[in-house]
């Protein structure tokens, strides 16, 4: 029997997640079949438990907008980045029966800053924007690359805080006001993980915080640069990056877990930002 995996959300018309597994399927030999379920945003305990204890043979499902957080709640297990996010992204049917959550954002991110833009991010210092869920899905990937330091900036200040709190166990965190960014000399790389720039709002912070150097990473992509990417091509930023390659990047991190084999994702993303662009 075929094995199934999907991904649940709400919405989830937009989804490239069955394309882009589809894509690893096919490249590794892999006898699957990847769909998009559209879950009502009551449903999702119930939608889970159908997919693998109900008819069929599901063997994993990554998690969207807005259930990331209620997987976390669900899992039987989780992965130590996945109770250091308290969000779940990824979930594994076990050899066992019982089902293992994890968060493969943060690794998908890491994966291609890193590899795919030779940007490493070791004593480099970091400026994250945003304190939501998907900026704290990455920090522990992060820190585990051993920044010289990494700032936090939100605009509710104590939301900042409470995630430079939490995760100044694994290394130099901290949170800041915008206004204190005035005082800071260039980054070496910017996160925007907020999703400001698709309405076209940029968060409050000023150019002087970037340089020709500053590799500058938006969370989000569309088939123009993002509202954030101009501003900061504006300021001298010379490497600019969208997220679509941590979209890729994060499905192949997941696709490795249930599988047990790494696809090429290089050749995926590519074929990805080709039809982005000619769409």
């Amino acid at each position: 029997m075929t094995d199934l995996y999907a991904v649940m959300g709400n919405p989830i018309n937009h989804s490239k997640s069955p394309q882009i597994h589809s894509a690893f399927a096919e490249q590794t030999d892999q006898p699957l079949v990847y769909s998009a379920i559209l879950v009502p945003t009551d449903g999702f305990p119930a939608a889970v438990k159908d997919f693998f204890k109900g008819k069929g043979s599901g063997k994993g499902l990554n998690v969207t907008v807005p259930f990331k957080e209620e997987a976390f709640q669900l899992a039987d297990e989780l992965t130590a980045r996945a109770q250091k996010a308290q969000a779940v992204n990824t979930l594994i049917l076990t050899s066992e029966g019982s089902i293992l959550g994890d968060n493969t954002d943060g690794a998908g991110l890491v994966k291609d800053l890193t590899r795919n833009q030779s940007t490493p991010l070791t004593n480099k210092r970091v400026l994250v924007i945003g304190a939501g869920g998907a900026v704290r899905g990455i920090l522990q990937p992060f820190l585990q690359e051993q920044p010289s330091e990494l700032v936090i900036v939100n605009r509710t200040f104590g939301k900042a805080q409470q995630l430079a709190d939490e995760f100044k166990d694994l290394g130099p965190i901290a949170a800041k006001e915008f206004t204190q960014l005035a005082d800071e000399a260039p980054f070496d790389v910017i996160v925007n993980g907020t999703s400001a720039s698709l309405n076209g709002d940029l968060p409050p912070v000023p150019g002087s915080i970037i340089s020709e150097e500053t590799v500058v990473y938006d969370m989000m992509y569309g088939k123009e640069p993002t509202a954030f990417l101009v501003w900061a091509s504006e300021q001298g930023a010379k490497t600019l990056i969208d997220g679509l390659g941590m979209l890729v990047e994060q499905a192949a991190v997941s696709f490795e877990l249930w599988r047990g084999v790494a696809p090429d994702s290089k050749t995926v993303l590519a074929s990805l930002r080709r039809q982005l662009q000619a769409s």
